[in-house]
């Protein structure tokens, strides 16, 4: 029997390369997201093709009604849940320093990027506790995908580092709770990563990653996050919970 794993913000972006890496490790996928699945399919099916069950279900993680209607989805179609993956979120709409900052994108950003995931995480580690105390042999872990502005300062867009910040704390968290079940938490921290949330400034960060701001000499990309994600959730890595996976091509690196 396969595992199954629900990668929220699945259908693009550094979500769809966790997903895809998942794929093609053996799991079955459940997969959450703000679109209708009509203009996720060739994402799902590039799932698919990879060889995953997927499951597709319209989910809010700021929404508390969508996120329990999400699991239940879940267990009506697989009955269990062996992986979760916060990765959905979203970024300010306008960036702003924090001298003009509002409080509306303040509170939109981290309902979305920390307050629905840390909800979404309470909801899931009950049920994974169920199954390990169901069946001692049961695998299962949780992953939040944070980012480097967790502890990189960018005054134009504070609400952003904060609520990642809290996303970072949340896995530490979860991971000390959850350590008497044998439920391991990790975090995985990407850089620079080309998607849609940077292409915007894309030109920008092409200048910059010439510069040598990423001692890699290149963008990250969606499947170098999907890999660490994908190698966290098999158990490749025992004994560990609580690490954080820094995918940034070295660019937070101390350095002369």
């Amino acid at each position: 029997m396969k595992p199954i794993a629900l990668v929220t913000g699945g259908s693009r972006g550094i979500g769809h390369g966790c997903a895809l890496a998942l794929a093609q490790s053996g799991f079955d996928l459940a997969i959450g997201g703000r679109r209708p699945e009509s203009e996720c399919t060739p994402a799902l099916d590039a799932l698919r093709q990879a060889g995953a069950v997927v499951l597709y279900a319209v989910c809010d993680v700021a929404d508390a009604s969508q996120r329990s209607g999400l699991l239940a989805a879940i267990k009506a179609r697989f009955g269990r849940l062996n992986v979760l993956v916060n990765n959905a979120g979203i970024a300010p709409s306008e960036r702003r320093d924090i001298l003009e900052a509002t409080e509306e994108s303040f509170e939109h950003v981290v309902r979305t990027n920390l307050q629905g995931p840390y909800f979404l995480t309470q909801a899931v580690a009950r049920w994974l506790i169920e199954q390990k105390q169901a069946d001692a042999a049961f695998h299962g872990c949780i992953v939040n995908v944070s980012s480097i502005s967790s502890t990189v300062a960018s005054v134009n867009r504070g609400e952003y580092c904060i609520s990642k910040a809290g996303v970072s704390m949340a896995a530490q968290l979860w991971a000390v709770r959850l350590a008497e079940f044998g439920l391991p938490v990790y975090e995985v921290r990407p850089g620079v990563i080309a998607t849609d949330m940077t292409a915007g400034v894309h030109h920008k960060y092409d200048r910059l990653i010439a510069d040598g701001l990423v001692p890699e000499r290149r963008w990250g990309q969606p499947e170098d996050v999907g890999r660490a994600v994908a190698t966290l959730a098999r158990g490749d890595i025992p004994y560990a919970t609580g690490q954080v996976v820094v995918v940034d091509g070295g660019m937070t690196l101390p350095k002369l």
